[in-house]
């Protein structure tokens, strides 16, 4: 697992630093996805607020991890898992919430469907996110 997290700093032209790492560690032991509080909580008094705030922003334009819109406003953050590059998220996925625990899990293998925009509209990314009973609270 070590490895594999230096792996993707490196790959992507990141130097090697405690959040980066610890962060991104976290996000491979996750299921779900994390919003930033969620990190803050499981890094303790490790990392400040704007240290993780930045880390996810330059993960999320390295695209090593994509965000996720929510009802409330607020953002989660997930692993990509296709090949996302910088600047480039192919992360065209539905997400799940499930309203009883509030995990949200990257459906990889359900696409958001095609939607037919009007003449001289360019589709720049499509968010989907559907809500209800995961399988575990089932």
């Amino acid at each position: 697992m070590a490895n594999e997290i230096l792996d993707i700093l490196k790959r992507n032209q990141l130097s090697v630093t405690d959040s980066r790492r610890n962060i991104l560690e976290l996000f491979q032991h996750t299921s779900g996805a994390l919003a930033h509080a969620d990190i803050e909580k499981k890094t303790g008094d490790q990392f400040d607020r704007v240290t993780i705030y930045r880390t996810l922003q330059t993960f999320v334009d390295k695209g090593i991890i994509h965000t996720i819109p929510t009802a409330d406003n607020s953002v989660l953050y997930a692993l990509c898992k296709d090949e996302c590059t910088q600047g480039h998220h192919h992360d065209n996925h539905v997400h799940f919430i499930c309203d009883d625990c509030n995990t949200t899990y990257c459906l990889d293998h359900v696409t958001v469907p095609e939607v037919k925009l009007p003449k001289g509209f360019n589709q720049k990314r499509a968010d989907v996110v559907v809500s209800g009973i995961c399988n575990n609270c089932n």
